[in-house]
């Protein structure tokens, strides 16, 4: 693969894209020292198994951090994998790989739905850089593992274990991130299973996710002897009919990712109405930097979300591609803009392990709100990456 310097990159970046920018521009030289300086502090994070960085809460410096089962610890180091691709430092990759060690053993946690954000976010990126033996057979045994949570009759992964006095059988919209890992199993291992698997439980998705504007539920609960539809719920939007931000990001990228694999344009289809639906929102704010929940009653005084726009604008960047619809463009350059801006971008006096400043984890629960989130990070570097690559 070829590397490019970040001056080199920068320059690239901002050539593509200027045109279809329209405020908060940045020169070169200023978002070169930004970036890269704060490349470093992710570098110099101390490794420890038990400590992966997850958040942090800038007023008091708290770190959250994480054991490999968490949801969230593939992100760290799948964006250090994605800053050696930017940077070409081979002390990123290196730092990368031994991130990666703790978390080989999740291929074995059959507990959870999450195994594509931790497993395949953090060796599948790996994989993008070298031709690593053992991260495909690290991908394909928790491609294995994942599918043991599959019902048949269902058509979809289970997602969570817990809150069974809520739910029987939830299946939530951020699972179609998931699927990537078991489409990828099935190319490396030339075993059609996990693929017919992530087929059959996108299309269950997509019937029973939906409203009839495009907009998504977060929850769908089944019921286990009916296997119908029990109910349609959130568990991190405002309510139960809400926009929340975050699952409407999962559900074009989970979408368009699927219409890569398939070229199934009922998923292709579904990923432009969402995608026209969250851009083109009434409360959708001018730097595209979406409040948490596009329907909490306190907006314009709700806490914003960068993690949700940097997902969004990875996805819209692919359904560009394939749509060559410059409104997903256009979309994607301004969310990239924003988060380059000194409202969104960490100043480097703050001397954390992240990037991005102003996500929100889980409202409902009051938890690492208005602050870094290490998959804000991972998703603002694969837009950037993505983008370049046009």
């Amino acid at each position: 693969m070829k590397k490019f310097s970040i001056v080199f990159f920068i320059s690239l970046f901002f050539s593509v894209s200027l045109n279809s920018l329209a405020q908060n521009k940045l020169s070169d030289k200023t978002l070169n020292n930004k970036i890269s300086s704060r490349f470093g502090f992710l570098l110099d994070y101390p490794v420890d198994s038990l400590s992966i960085p997850r958040s942090v809460n800038i007023s008091n410096g708290l770190f959250k951090k994480i054991k490999s089962k968490d949801w969230t610890s593939g992100f760290f180091p799948g964006t250090l994998w994605q800053i050696y691709q930017l940077t070409g430092e081979v002390k990123f990759k290196e730092k990368a790989a031994v991130w990666n060690a703790f978390i080989e053993k999740e291929k074995f946690n059959g507990t959870t739905h999450d195994m594509g954000f931790k497993v395949y976010c953090s060796f599948g990126k790996g994989l993008t850089v070298e031709n690593n033996e053992k991260y495909k057979k690290i991908i394909i045994k928790s491609a294995q593992t994942l599918i043991t949570r599959f019902n048949s009759k269902i058509g979809a992964i289970r997602s969570w274990d817990h809150s069974r006095e809520l739910f029987d059988y939830p299946v939530i919209i951020d699972n179609m991130l998931n699927l990537e890992l078991l489409f990828e199993a099935s190319i490396i291992s030339g075993d059609p299973t996990f693929r017919n698997i992530a087929i059959q439980h996108a299309t269950t998705t997509l019937k029973n996710h939906f409203r009839k504007d495009n907009s998504c539920y977060h929850v769908v609960d089944y019921d286990t002897i009916s296997n119908g539809v029990r109910k349609k719920a959130t568990f991190q939007g405002f309510n139960d009919e809400s926009t929340w931000s975050r699952g409407h990001s999962w559900a074009v990228y989970g979408f368009t990712m699927c219409y890569r694999y398939t070229k199934n344009k009922e998923y292709l289809k579904q990923a432009e109405a969402t995608a026209k639906y969250f851009i083109n929102n009434k409360n959708m704010p001018k730097d595209g930097i979406p409040y948490w929940d596009l329907k909490d009653p306190s907006i314009p005084n709700a806490p914003r979300d960068a993690s949700s726009a940097a997902v969004m604008a990875s996805a819209l960047i692919e359904l560009y591609n394939f749509t060559k619809d410059k409104t997903y463009l256009d979309y994607s350059n301004k969310v990239i803009n924003s988060l380059s801006s000194d409202k969104y971008l960490l100043n480097n006096s703050v001397k954390v392990p992240f990037l991005l400043d102003h996500s929100t984890g889980n409202w409902p629960k009051k938890d690492e709100i208005d602050q870094p989130i290490n998959y804000a990070d991972y998703y603002f570097l694969e837009a950037i990456i993505r983008k370049q690559s046009l």
